[in-house]
C-alpha cells in the first residue's frame, strides 16, 4: 500500500492506495502541540479503524503547507514503518512548470492537486480550504501561471462571531433563504456567508475568464460547502479526493529507488 498525506491547516488527510485503488481516506485535527509520539499514536489508530498493518506500506508521499508540522508527522511515520516517504517540494518531477517569481509554500502544495486534470485536459483549478480559498491559474502549456488568496467562509464567519456580540453561530451547509432579504439575524447571516461568498467566487472566475479566455474549467476540493457551490453561476465539479489522488500522482512520477 502506498500512504498518501496531506498536512493541511485544519486537517491532515491520509489516505491510502493499492494497484491504482483507493483503499481508504481518513482525516486527524492538525495540532500545533502535539507531539511525534501523539502523532504516532493517531495514525496507528487511523490505520487500525481501516484495518490497515503498518507492515502493508511500502512507501508514501507528504504534501504540507505548515512547516512546522512536516517534521514531527514525517517522524511519527517512520516510528510506524520503515518505508520511504518523499515530500512534495523542488526536486521530484510534477510535470508542472511555474511562471511565478518565487516558489511559496502554496504553490509546491498545488503540485498534487493540480497534477490529475492536466493529463484529462482542463486548465484551470480551485481549491477552497478552511483558512483560505486558493485560486490557481494553468495555461495550455500546463504552466502555473498565478493565482489569488483570500479567507475562506468559514474563517470569516469565526472572526465574525468572534469580534460581534449577538451575531449567532450559523451551520454554512444549510441553504440560503429563497429571498436575498433576510427576515431575522441567522437568515441575514446565512445570505451574506452562502450568498455572498458566492458572489465572490463567480467575480473571480470572470476575471480570470477575461484574462485567460472563456474555455476555462473550475474544479473544486477541500472544505467549501455545498450551499456555496451550488449558489455559484459558474459551473464547478467537485473533487473530494483530488489531493489525495495527485500526491499518489506524483509518487508514480518519482517512485524509482523508493
Amino acid at each position: 500500500m502506498i500512504l498518501t498525506v496531506n498536512i493541511g491547516n485544519t486537517h491532515i488527510t491520509i489516505a491510502g492506495y493499492e494497484h491504482d485503488t483507493l483503499q481508504f481516506s481518513g482525516r486527524l485535527h492538525s495540532s500545533p502541540a502535539a507531539t511525534v509520539d501523539e502523532y504516532a499514536m493517531n495514525l496507528l489508530n487511523l490505520l487500525s479503524l481501516y484495518q490497515v498493518a503498518p507492515e502493508r506500506i511500502e512507501g508514501g508521499i507528504l504534501g504540507s503547507v505548515v512547516p512546522a508540522l512536516t517534521g514531527r508527522v514525517l517522524g511519527a511515520l517512520r516510528m510506524l514503518c520503515s518505508a520511504r516517504f518523499l515530500t512534495v517540494g523542488p526536486g521530484l518531477k510534477s510535470g508542472i512548470k511555474l511562471r511565478l517569481d518565487n516558489l511559496p509554500s502554496w504553490a509546491q502544495s498545488c503540485y498534487a492537486v493540480l497534477w490529475p486534470h492536466w493529463r484529462r485536459g482542463p486548465d484551470r483549478w480551485r481549491s477552497s480550504r478552511r483558512y483560505r480559498h486558493l485560486h490557481h491559474a494553468v495555461n495550455g502549456k500546463q504552466e502555473l501561471v498565478g493565482g489569488v488568496i483570500l479567507p475562506g467562509p468559514q474563517l470569516s464567519l469565526s472572526a465574525l462571531v468572534q469580534k460581534t456580540a449577538q451575531l449567532p453561530q450559523i451551520d454554512l451547509s444549510a441553504p440560503a433563504s429563497s429571498s436575498i432579504l433576510g427576515k431575522n439575524t441567522s437568515a441575514c447571516l446565512q445570505n451574506g456567508f452562502v450568498l455572498g461568498t458566492a458572489g465572490l467566487l463567480d467575480g473571480l472566475a470572470e476575471r480570470f475568464q477575461a484574462e485567460l479566455g472563456p474555455d476555462i474549467r473550475f474544479y473544486a476540493t477541500g472544505n467549501l460547502p455545498r450551499t456555496i457551490r451550488e449558489a455559484c453561476r459558474t459551473p464547478i465539479e467537485y473533487r473530494e479526493y483530488l489531493i489525495t489522488d495527485g500526491l499518489y500522482r506524483i509518487w508514480q512520477r518519482n517512485r524509482k529507488g523508493s
